[in-house]
């Protein structure tokens, strides 16, 4: 999923997330590491100008010229013409290249548009490399909206999830000296943040991705594949627990029950200093710090509590992955440049620049001395995504999701509220596009 998708309104989340070699030989063909080598073959492929497609935002000028530069030195004759793509438009652009003859070569895609797009049949499928990229060390949520019907068309690329941004004043006056690792103590906490005028959590009514997380912690989801068809989940008891969960939790606050995280922009609010938490991605911090400079040193991060202190709590992954169209010319070399991105020095250096989660669980100690990111890391192990469905982004059109929840805080029936809205993300996931 694009950067913007982790909060709403496109700007507004680019700005958020974006603030937080030679050819491989046999000893490394295990390690996508390398920049050579595909799939652990000898051959090399023939020199080629080759079109990328990244998207505004997501990558600085400095990484984007660094690997352009070592990729050209370790293919000679080989020259990288990489293309920044805006957001506004894109899944056209997208769906047109992929039908066209004159595809480029590499396309960084949103990790919940790859089911879209693979649906064309204008992606390739990239199973047979997945051993090769050590794909079984990818994060879920990065990894899992790649996968269709159990073949691998998007290689995960770089993450993103929210986590408590809280306010360390707050907490040692009410004597809280320990994040909580666990809902109930979350709840203690909270009730025991949420006197003397302060909100307990800012957390507006309709943070669906927030919510998505508490039903993903029940065991639930927001939508099934049932035989050959979608089934909306929020009619479920795994749903309503979720839901209850959430209710509790906003209840200790003062956010609105009919809005979400843009309206008012919820880093205004924890600005002022009286909310002692939100949820938010970590690069939230800068927006915060922006609108309220006397906040810089008394902003803290945890990760979203589990049910259990053993395991953090489930959080929605947003990010991009790579795809090869079937249209480029030069599909081993395409494979080379997603091979490179894709290991551990360039996730390496992508993680260090961008305070991006790298895409493999084992990378994420590459983030230690960054608060916000690592913690951000720490929760991207039990990370998930959407229903990968090719008509997910019908769903959110509407969002039937945000206004069940404004209902079920508002007093209306969970169980009713959940069957209308069920149905209505039945409906957006059965409709051809």
């Amino acid at each position: 999923m694009r950067p913007s998708r982790l909060l709403p309104g496109a700007a507004a989340l680019v700005l958020a997330v974006t603030a937080l070699t030679a050819c491989g030989s046999s000893s490394d063909s295990g390690d996508s590491g390398a920049t050579g080598g595909t799939g652990g073959s000898a051959k090399t492929p023939a020199p080629a100008k080759l079109t990328v497609w990244i998207m505004r935002g997501s990558m600085s000028d400095g990484f984007l010229g660094r690997f352009k530069s070592d990729f050209e030195a370790g293919h000679k004759g080989t020259t990288l013409d990489i293309q920044i793509q805006e957001w506004d438009g894109i899944g056209q652009k997208i769906t047109s290249a992929l039908a066209s003859n004159d595809a480029p070569d590499v396309m960084e895609v949103g990790n919940t548009q790859v089911a879209q797009y693979a649906a064309s049949g204008g992606v390739k499928d990239l199973t047979d490399k997945v051993t090769d990229l050590q794909g079984a060390d990818w994060i879920p949520g990065l990894a899992d909206p790649g996968r269709i019907d159990g073949k691998q068309f998007g290689i995960p690329w770089y993450a993103a999830n929210r986590v408590v941004v809280y306010n360390k004043d707050l907490f040692s006056k009410a004597g809280i000296t320990t994040p909580p690792k666990t809902r109930d103590e979350w709840i203690k906490d909270t009730t025991k943040l949420n006197t003397g005028g302060n909100d307990g959590i800012y957390l507006p009514g309709q943070t669906w991705y927030a919510l998505a997380g508490f039903i993903w912690d029940e065991g639930g989801d927001l939508a099934v594949k049932d035989g050959g068809n979608w089934k909306g989940a929020l009619d479920t008891p795994q749903a309503k627990a979720g839901m209850e969960f959430y209710k509790q939790l906003q209840a200790l606050g003062k956010g609105p029950k009919d809005s979400d995280e843009a309206k008012p922009l919820q880093a205004d609010v924890f600005a002022k200093g009286k909310s002692a938490q939100i949820i938010s991605v970590p690069g939230g911090a800068d927006a915060i710090i922006k609108a309220n400079p006397a906040m810089k040193d008394k902003i803290g991060f945890f990760p979203i509590p589990g049910k259990t202190a053993d395991k953090p709590g489930a959080v929605f992954t947003g990010g991009s992955d790579l795809v090869i169209p079937e249209a480029s010319r030069h599909q081993e070399l395409a494979y080379e440049v997603v091979k490179a991105l894709a290991g551990t020095k360039w996730q390496t250096d992508m993680a260090k620049e961008m305070s991006y989660v790298p895409n493999r669980t084992s990378l994420a100690g590459v983030l230690s001395g960054n608060e916000g990111a690592s913690v951000m890391a720490v929760g991207a192990a039990n990370g998930h995504a959407t229903p990968n469905s090719p008509n997910w982004a019908a769903v959110e059109a509407n969002n039937p999701i945000k206004q069940y929840m404004t209902q079920v805080l508002t007093g209306a029936d969970p169980d009713a509220a959940g069957r209308t809205a069920s149905a209505a993300i039945t409906k957006a996931l059965n409709t051809a596009s």
